[in-house]
């Protein structure tokens, strides 16, 4: 659980950080639900 809260607080910051235009913010949260998924199928 801690581990995917860290996870959450990285793509969080670098949601806001990165994200200039409507594009960027979709491949934002496109990553940042990747790399959820990624650690939800790990911790299985």
């Amino acid at each position: 659980m801690k581990k995917m809260m860290g996870v959450l607080a990285v793509a969080g910051a670098l949601l806001i950080s990165a994200c200039n235009t409507v594009e960027g913010v979709g491949r934002d949260v496109s990553s940042a639900g990747n790399t959820v998924a990624k650690t939800a199928d790990g911790a299985k």
